[in-house]
């Protein structure tokens, strides 16, 4: 959905998640970038158009956020949620499908935008993205 709406999908360019992104976004004629963590471009899943190899491990998280307009986190492990950690520091809205929640203080953090579905996801993260440029343009 992403590559249909002209998006380049970029993600850490490895397997699970990461991979099946990268494959739906390929089928669909996108591009697509994977932020390795080591410096062998063949370790990149066989979606990925462009690999960028960093050799930082999960450092690259880092590049990965701050490489888009909103971050789209599905599942996850550790490294998920260090990406979500990054893109909420640097103001990057953050959409989530089936991923972590937070509670500060004993209230829910409402800091992701939490969607039940693929397409609520895409909608919600270009409206998002949009809206960010607009006001990095002003």
């Amino acid at each position: 959905m992403l590559a249909e709406a002209e998006v380049t999908v970029v993600c850490g360019g490895m397997g699970g998640v990461m991979e099946a992104v990268c494959k739906g976004a390929s089928n669909a004629g996108g591009r697509t970038v994977g932020i390795l963590p080591g410096v062998n471009p063949s370790d990149a899943n066989p979606w990925v158009d462009i690999p960028i190899c960093t050799g930082l491990g999960h450092a690259r998280n880092v590049i990965v956020v701050r490489s888009g307009l909103a971050v789209v986190a599905i599942g996850g492990a550790y490294g998920t949620l260090s990406e979500i950690g990054h893109a909420l520091s640097d103001e990057i809205p953050v959409i989530g499908l089936n991923t972590w929640s937070f509670n500060r203080e004993g209230n829910e953090d409402d800091s992701l935008h939490i969607c039940k579905t693929p397409a609520q996801a895409v909608k919600t993260a270009l409206l998002l993205a949009n809206k960010r440029l607009h006001n990095c343009e002003n």
